[in-house]
């Protein structure tokens, strides 16, 4: 559902990878998938980046909304079905943070997102009684899993994994490298960065952060064995009649979420949480993002609004402000 705007500062990207007994060598691919470039980068094995693409092929074949032969478009059309393993996993994580967020991510909001083209590229203005009447449609809460494998929508629901999806193949792209002998890695899907370790010389990777005007980047944040997550209703957007709509819908209104949020980052271990994560904070708004932060913990935060940037207390000295930001003081948000 959303196109984060994270960018990677190119020249941070190309790490060398330090001589040891055994030198690690670097290893860079980049591939088209899920509708966006993702680029891989690992030291260690070449055959890595071979695993990793297979890794990717196989979750747009499970997982693609708009592919007739996938899993997810097997249950959209029958409403029922088994579902492999992976996918079942994937489904139990999502539904478990549409729950943590009382629905502000909300998996089964794709009849809606298809009524206003996102996903068709066909972009219009759905009819006010139109989005009513697919409203009752969209309740995470009506899907069910049953053993087997088995999962049963409600009556005429359907889903989209779009906002999980990167996220997990993110965690299983690098759970793939460790597993078999990367020692330090960086890939950016479509916006979605993790990194695996620290880069090969010991420091912290550096993921820039977009400004949401399009100018360049609002920060620069610090990270090692992290996930950095953007949201934003500045990329993926259509006008008519003067007015903006972008793509991250509240699934309470049916309509593009009025948050007063220009995007959201979110930084933690796991880059499924932070992926679903970014997307229901955004659709809350800052106040609630900021109790929802402080109650539940696990992850840090960038809000970005029109008037400056605020951040969760845990990023005070790993994230640095950047072009028109640079001499804006930040709101600090603390715990207490």
């Amino acid at each position: 559902m959303k196109k984060a705007s994270i960018l990677i500062l190119c020249l941070l990207l190309l790490c060398g990878c330090q001589e040891k007994a055994e030198p690690a060598e670097q290893h860079t691919k980049t591939v088209f998938a899920m509708d966006t470039v993702m680029e891989l980068s690992v030291c260690g094995g070449e055959d890595l980046l071979a695993g990793a693409e297979n890794i990717i092929t196989d979750a747009e074949a499970r997982l693609s909304v708009t592919r007739s032969d996938s899993e997810i478009a097997r249950l959209n059309r029958e409403g029922r079905g088994e579902v492999s393993d992976s996918t079942f996993a994937l489904l139990e994580r999502s539904l478990e943070l549409c729950a943590l967020t009382d629905g502000a991510l909300d998996i089964s909001v794709y009849p809606i997102v298809r009524a206003w083209g996102f996903t068709t590229g066909e972009h219009c203005v759905p009819d006010p009684d139109a989005l009513q009447a697919l409203l009752p449609y969209v309740d995470y809460r009506k899907i069910e899993l049953r053993a087997g494998d088995e999962v049963l929508l409600g009556d005429q629901m359907q889903i989209d994994l779009g906002s999980v999806a990167k996220g997990w193949l993110g965690d299983a792209i690098l759970e793939y490298f460790r597993s078999n002998g990367g020692s330090s890695a960086m890939i950016s899907l479509g916006g979605n960065v993790q990194a695996l370790g620290a880069k090969p010389d010991g420091s912290l990777w550096r993921v820039a952060i977009a400004d949401p005007s399009g100018e360049g980047y609002a920060g620069v944040v610090e990270i090692r064995d992290r996930a950095v997550v953007t949201s934003g209703g500045y990329e993926r957007w259509f006008e008519q009649d003067g007015v903006r709509y972008h793509h991250i819908i509240d699934p309470a209104t049916g309509a593009p979420a009025e948050s007063g949020l220009l995007s959201v980052t979110v930084v933690g271990e796991s880059g499924l949480t932070c992926d679903g994560l970014s997307t229901a904070l955004f659709v809350m708004g800052l106040d609630r993002a900021a109790d929802f932060w402080r109650q539940s913990g696990g992850f840090e935060a960038v809000f970005i609004t029109d008037s400056g940037i605020c951040l969760t207390e845990g990023l005070a000295s790993a994230f640095a402000p950047l072009g028109r930001y640079e001499n804006t003081e930040m709101v600090i948000l603390r715990r207490d």
